[in-house]
């Protein structure tokens, strides 16, 4: 009977660790793993790859809603210190689930300086871990730093958009 419980328990204990790692985005990416490439479309419809950036440092950030707010506030910040990205050779690359025509509004609109990517599909929100539960709609607001060699140098939660350009400069100069 103790080997019939033992054995139930261990069942269970794999059930609520793969639950909470669900819950709780425990599988996601860590610093210094490597960045898992995609492939998806921009505003333009043109289809990106993360390899394509290979050799610099690329800015992966993941944002809510095209045109709201708060994700307006961040990328019109993001595009005020662009330049400075643009000096130290570094890509900036939103990413939502929103479509291309949406993207291309939202960037045309703010003049935004910057691709931004449409992950329609969740899957790349997935591999990164910024996609939210399955009734939240929108991805998590999550930026990745990722390293000339594609790894995976920083990866920022709770972000505070009114400084969120500033904070990821300073830890690319770091």
């Amino acid at each position: 009977m103790k080997t019939v419980r033992n054995s139930l328990l261990g069942k269970n204990s794999y059930l609520v660790m793969g639950f909470c790692m669900m819950i709780f985005n425990l599988s996601a990416l860590s610093v210094g793993d490597v960045a898992p490439d995609f492939s998806l479309p921009d505003q333009d419809n043109k289809i990106h790859s993360l390899n394509e950036f290979k050799g610099r440092y690329i800015v992966l950030y993941f944002y809510p809603k095209d045109d709201t707010p708060g994700c307006t506030k961040e990328a019109c910040l993001l595009r005020d210190d662009f330049s400075e990205f643009e000096k130290q050779n570094i890509v900036v690359l939103g990413i939502n689930y929103d479509s291309p025509s949406s993207h291309k509004n939202f960037k045309e609109k703010y003049h935004l300086p910057f691709i931004l990517l449409s992950d329609s599909k969740k899957a790349v929100a997935k591999k990164y871990g910024a996609k939210n539960w399955w009734f939240i709609p929108v991805p998590y607001r999550m930026t990745f730093i990722i390293n000339p060699e594609g790894k995976i140098c920083s990866i920022l939660h709770n972000i505070d958009i009114s400084t969120h350009a500033a904070t990821v400069l300073k830890i690319i100069k770091q």
